[in-house]
């Protein structure tokens, strides 16, 4: 995420304890919440696909992806 969202968001936050958001400001606050977490979690999600774990005899083992639950 570019840092000019990342300060947005932040001056938002900002606003917001100040005085309520207008409906627009709430609407861009809640998109630019929902593109920065979705960008954590795909970062997340690399750094966890090359996670290995190393057994105390030395062998690796790739961690696996968790069944999703319905």
């Amino acid at each position: 995420m570019i840092q000019e969202k990342l300060d947005r968001i932040n001056e938002l936050a900002r606003i917001s304890k100040e005085r309520d958001l207008s409906p627009q400001e709430l609407e861009e606050r809640d998109l630019l919440r929902k593109e920065y977490i979705a960008e954590w979690r795909r970062g997340a999600e690399q750094v966890l696909e090359n996670t290995y774990i190393v057994t105390p005899d030395g062998k690796k083992h790739k961690l696996e992806r968790r069944k999703k639950h319905v």
